[in-house]
């Protein structure tokens, strides 16, 4: 890396190298929270009734939870029930925006160097099916949406700003469209992205220079399923927090299978794996107590969280 390259970067606004010096982040959720908790993998309504049972035993306040399976996999009558069980306990539900080629017939995912491919949209054909599940979700309340392709994000801000979708939908950028540095994060930010899930393996100085480019939250996996990694990363959350701010803290499970699409044939495993990852998070919570690291989380239904609207 040269210095000269660097100093152009900086004149640019971007940071001119990793922050080594790992800087406290002085941004803030609206309410003026740093962090808040999102449980992944919430696949219908028996998962959610289950996250919001079990956070309410353990004393966990879950802000978000996300499903992955998506939008078109739930029934009415279940995007209903979900909205309205979200809607009661004041928690944002984000759904994912699918299909994507990895469930497509296409050929290149299943090539060696093919994995790249699963995560976009396949086609126009396959944008159209993305946002026509954007749009099925907002008619049920919702607010907020999982997007997995650059092409699905700038579209959806299109239909935002022509009033197709709610101007208040959020799209929350997932893991599998990987934001690992400063410059792509602003690329997304300007496309339309309401937060950002960053990859799960990048350091704090690398976490500290993407802050450092955005105002976005980012959403950080401190402990992540095996097919992203299988890092479990709890004792880092002060830090992370400090760093990153404002941010979902992210809590995956490790040793857990793989349940994508979910439906009634894992629902008994999908909602013990939805209590999991909410005792997961009472750990986390617990860490950061016992850290002495003083830091401001959210109450429910707080300013910026895409509470459905049944």
């Amino acid at each position: 890396m040269t210095r000269r390259t660097s100093q152009a970067l900086e004149a640019l606004g971007f940071p001119g190298g990793d922050l080594a010096s790992i800087p406290d982040s002085s941004k803030r959720f609206p309410d003026g929270a740093q962090y808040r908790v999102e449980i992944p993998s919430v696949e219908g309504p028996a998962c959610l009734q289950a996250i919001v049972v079990e956070a309410g035993r353990l004393s966990v306040t879950v802000h978000r939870v996300s499903q992955g399976s998506g939008v078109f996999m739930l029934t009415d009558r279940e995007l209903d029930e979900m909205a309205s069980l979200a809607a009661t306990a004041q928690v944002e539900v984000s759904l994912f925006a699918r299909p994507n080629a990895g469930w497509d017939a296409s050929a290149m995912v299943a090539a060696p160097a093919g994995g790249v491919m699963a995560p976009v949209a396949r086609g126009q054909e396959q944008v159209i099916a993305c946002l026509d599940d954007a749009v099925r979700a907002a008619e049920h309340g919702f607010r907020s949406v999982l997007v997995a392709d650059i092409g699905v994000l700038a579209a959806l801000d299109g239909l935002r700003r022509a009033g197709s979708l709610p101007e208040d939908m959020q799209a929350k950028v997932s893991v599998m469209l990987p934001v690992a540095n400063p410059v792509a994060a602003q690329v997304l930010e300007r496309l339309g992205a309401s937060t950002l899930n960053l990859p799960t393996d990048l350091t704090l100085a690398q976490l500290a220079a993407i802050r450092a480019a955005v105002d976005l939250p980012l959403d950080i996996y401190v402990e992540a399923p095996d097919n992203l990694g299988g890092f479990v990363r709890l004792h880092e959350i002060p830090e992370i927090i400090r760093v990153a701010s404002p941010v979902y803290l992210k809590f995956g499970l490790r040793n857990a299978p793989d349940i994508y699409p979910s439906g009634g044939h894992l629902e008994e495993l999908a909602v013990g794996l939805s209590r999991e990852r909410v005792r997961r998070a009472c750990l986390g919570m617990d860490l950061l107590a016992r850290s002495g690291f003083e830091a401001r989380t959210s109450q429910l239904g707080a300013a910026g969280l895409a509470v459905p609207r049944p």
